[in-house]
């Protein structure tokens, strides 16, 4: 424990918040001056165990000792009491003011927070799907109440056994019903952008992703590329394994060949279980459906009227395709660029870097790479053999929404203050030729990333540093203002690509000196 700062821990008994309001207390309290460190969060086990390990005295703080998981704390660790106390404004006022939980309510009081789905229910009796995001050894109980209320469900939350999961999944599909999770934080129905989403314009292209950033960029892309999006069915990372067998994305997939507003499915899995994949792919008989199954092997065909590609952009080519569109070139012009960044370099710098928020874009790069540069070590690598931590002179590429790295504090997607300090490390190794850098637009992300990452990404590509590569996902529609992040970026001296497997094939470019692998075909 530093004795130079102060620890203090605030308990809100009978206070539950889901987790993405937790991250926005955190980030509000962390921004505030004097502040060492901060947390917003329930205090569960898990979370009590973070205090201790950031050197909080529990046995000191009666109030913390009592609490349980349905107990919220804002633990503040600062310079003074007055850093303190500006901590846990900025936390009340980011968590529970009416600007930002729901709107001003006209001087009248705010009706008093719904404590079950029955409750809810009754404020809004047309509701008719439920987003759930308790702890999950609560959330399938949470889960088939909403089932059996005759909600879809979205369920955000994690940490949920699997036997939980393919009950629940068993039981919606009788009913005729989604049960979209666990861990599925991106979902758009109906025009209703649920979760992490991206604004996207109306369309017949429907997106369904056993991936969250994953059916981020396929609808991003297809919404670029000036065709628009049906709906976008999230399904957790989990749905396409052989433990869970596809039985929501079959569900889904079935749902939206039925659907008449539909003309093109864009399935979206990390690396899954190639059996299951096939089966949902066959699904689709009747209806044109691409499949971007990110490290699928080559072998793995497709049945007649599907295509089957190995990364997010050669799917949304595909299925602007069907759709009757034409894909503008997502390499044109960036030779030219790489060639100049490459010039910059010194010999001695060979290696690339991945700090991504998205863990989809982490995997296809991981692909992309591999056909390159040959093996790429990572925290969630998709040949286990590569795991960390990394021999000497290997590229690396991190997945920095995993636990390890948001442990006590916010996903890199709402706080890009999570990357800077590997940012920083990485821009000052002088064997990195590269930095990969994903940068994720939206609700519920950060309002304006490049603002915090682009100032750094200029100090290091300054002076003969490593090149920084980004890719920014996201539309025209998005409130941080797409082609703003892009510019400022741009104007940071950073090779920005106009998708991400792209982002890694020029990564992989600056790394070799070899301008022409820019443009290889996906």
């Amino acid at each position: 424990m530093d004795t130079a700062l102060l620890y203090r821990v605030t308990v809100k008994r009978e206070t539950y918040v889901d987790s993405v309001v937790q991250l926005f207390g955190t980030r509000a309290m962390r921004d505030v001056d004097g502040v060492d460190w901060a947390a917003a969060a329930m205090a569960t086990p898990a979370n009590l165990e973070t205090l201790r390990a950031e050197g909080f005295d529990l046995a000191d703080l009666a109030d913390i000792e009592t609490a349980g998981a349905n107990d919220l704390f804002l633990a503040v660790r600062a310079t003074s009491d007055e850093a303190v106390a500006a901590a846990r404004a900025a936390a009340e006022s980011a968590m529970f003011s009416a600007d930002e939980r729901g709107g001003d309510h006209g001087g009248e009081a705010a009706e008093r927070p719904v404590r079950s789905l029955a409750e809810a229910l009754a404020r809004a009796p047309g509701s008719n799907v439920a987003v759930v995001s308790v702890p999950g050894d609560y959330a399938a109980l949470e889960a088939h109440k909403a089932l059996s209320a005759g909600l879809d469900v979205l369920l955000f939350s994690d940490n949920v056994p699997v036997e939980e999961e393919v009950e629940l999944k068993d039981r919606a599909t009788r009913l005729g019903r989604l049960v979209m999770g666990p861990g599925a934080g991106t979902a758009m129905l109906g025009r209703t952008c649920l979760g992490f989403a991206n604004v996207v314009k109306p369309g017949r292209v429907a997106v369904v992703a056993a991936a969250g950033t994953g059916a981020q960029e396929a609808a991003g892309l297809v919404d670029r590329w000036g065709l628009g999006v049906s709906h976008v069915i999230g399904l957790g990372g989990r749905d396409l394994t052989s433990a869970i067998g596809g039985r929501m994305a079959l569900s889904a997939v079935r749902t939206l060949v039925a659907d008449p507003g539909t003309d093109v499915v864009l399935l979206v899995s990390k690396p899954p279980a190639v059996e299951v994949a096939r089966a949902v792919v066959a699904a689709a008989a009747g209806k044109p459906l691409v499949a971007a199954l990110i490290g699928v092997p080559a072998e793995f065909g497709a049945p007649p009227g599907a295509t089957v590609t190995r990364t997010l952009e050669a799917g949304a080519v595909a299925a602007v395709a069907a759709a009757g569109g034409q894909a503008p070139d997502p390499a044109e012009g960036l030779v030219e660029r790489v060639a100049v960044a490459a010039a910059a370099l010194g010999p001695e710098r060979t290696l690339v870097r991945g700090l991504y928020s998205g863990g989809t874009l982490c995997y296809e790069s991981l692909v992309v790479l591999a056909d390159v540069l040959g093996p790429v070590y990572s925290n969630t690598p998709i040949d286990k053999s590569l795991g960390l931590p990394a021999p000497p002179g290997a590229h690396v590429c991190l997945d920095l929404g995993e636990e390890e790295y948001t442990k006590g504090r916010p996903h890199p997607m709402i706080d890009p203050e999570a990357r800077i300090a590997l940012l920083k490390e990485e821009g000052a190794d002088p064997a990195v030729a590269a930095i990969l850098l994903d940068v994720v637009l939206g609700y519920g992300a950060h309002a304006d990333p490049a603002g915090e990452l682009a100032p750094i990404c200029a100090e290091i590509t300054a002076d003969g540093g490593p090149q920084v590569v980004v890719y920014v996902l996201g539309t025209e529609g998005d409130p941080q203002g797409y082609a703003a992040q892009r510019k400022a970026f741009e104007q940071a001296g950073c090779v920005v690509t106009d998708t991400a497997a792209r982002a890694a094939l020029a990564a992989a470019a600056l790394a070799t000196r070899k301008p022409e692998l820019a443009a290889a075909r996906l």
